[in-house]
């Protein structure tokens, strides 16, 4: 690998490559680090029943419909299939097992630390994504240790808990979704309250939640900002679940889950539970710890404008929660989130020369 780039992309996920094959439209010399040996393996070590929570017709990049029906919802090893196939049919400059270390910046340009490499660019992409260090809060460590904890990170599927009740701590998608496939075999309980709930919609509606997601939702307008504030770090709505469901299914509900009590889970109204397992479904949170630059707010936040930051010119950000809109966070989102940020790549640093990527011939799914 050479020392000296153009353009440094860091993260190999979808947000990495969606800005790749940006810059590779404008010729412009670049890689993309990733830390994992094989493309897409952040999504394959999801756990084992995951599928996305968009169908394919919202689920794409830029240049490469998803190869399925538009309403196919994918699983998790289709789309880490879809990645790898997508850096491979634009012969996307990915180097594989490379994790960062460091980065820093030294006179007009960035420094990337990477074990004993150390390339330079006159600009980074961040794209590390936003499922980074699992969120899981500090009582946890004072619960009885007999009980097994796992992060819905680590989780992979029901055998992996040992038998007995188990506690689902979390009613966002993730959590929804295991709580009901661990209530096929096992007694569950489900602790917290949704951000919202939305029904697993049809053909018609699923075009207008899409366009609500990706157009109403935006930081540029008043009610995308009123929006964003209101949702918080809660993410999206339970989407096809709802406490309906989970009755049915015989899934006992819980109010949220504050502290530890003589070994047990205490929850808000003041009672607690026995449980074998608890499945920690509490998200994640952003770790820049290796970013040595001035970009964070007090909250350890990047401060960015659609992820173009501006106290540091040359760096951005993207794939993050809510980087311009709810759909930020989703698949079909980082289309345009990188397309914004390969523009003012380009505005700030002319490419060579434009290169012209061999079109894909449309599958099944022509949505964008």
């Amino acid at each position: 690998m050479k020392a000296v780039y153009d353009t440094i992309i860091i993260g190999g996920g979808q947000a990495g490559l969606a800005v790749g094959y940006y810059l590779s439209q404008q010729g412009r010399d670049f890689v993309i680090l990733e830390a994992h040996e094989q493309i897409g393996d952040s999504w394959r070590r999801r756990w084992d029943s995951l599928q996305l929570f968009t169908p394919a017709k919202f689920s794409s990049l830029p240049g490469m419909p998803f190869p399925d029906e538009a309403l196919h919802y994918p699983t998790k090893d289709e789309m880490a299939d879809y990645l790898e196939t997508y850096a491979q049919r634009f012969n996307l400059p990915v180097k594989l097992g490379t994790s960062i270390k460091r980065l820093s910046r030294e006179d007009d340009r960035f420094v990337v630390a990477s074990g004993e490499q150390r390339l330079t660019a006159r600009q980074v992409v961040v794209a590390t994504g936003a499922y980074q260090s699992p969120r899981i809060p500090t009582f946890a460590k004072h619960l009885d240790p007999g009980i097994y904890q796992v992060h819905t990170k680590h989780y992979r599927n029901p055998s992996q808990l040992p038998k007995g009740e188990t506690l689902v701590v979390g009613v966002g998608n993730s959590g929804g979704e295991i709580a009901m496939e661990l209530a096929q075999t096992r007694r569950v309980w489900l602790s917290g309250k949704p951000s919202g709930q939305l029904p697993k919609p049809k053909y018609f509606l699923i075009n207008v939640l899409w366009w609500f997601m990706h157009n109403a939702t935006r930081v540029d307008t008043r009610f995308g900002r009123f929006f964003k504030a209101k949702l918080g770090h809660k993410g999206v709505p339970l989407e096809g679940l709802s406490e309906k469901d989970f009755a049915v299914a015989g899934i006992g509900r819980l109010t949220r889950t504050v502290g530890a009590r003589n070994g047990k889970p205490v929850f808000e109204d003041g009672g607690s539970l026995d449980v074998s397992s608890i499945v920690w479904a509490t998200g994640f949170r952003n770790d820049f710890s290796w970013i040595d630059l001035p970009v964070f707010n007090v909250e350890g936040e990047p401060v960015h404008e659609r992820g173009v930051v501006a106290n540091e010119p040359g760096l951005y950000f993207t794939g993050l929660y809510y980087l311009y809109s709810v759909s930020s966070g989703l698949i079909g989102g980082t289309k345009r989130d990188a397309g914004y940020i390969a523009k003012q790549i380009e505005a700030r640093s002319p490419a060579r020369k434009p290169v012209i990527l061999q079109p894909v011939r449309p599958a099944a799914n022509t949505g964008e």
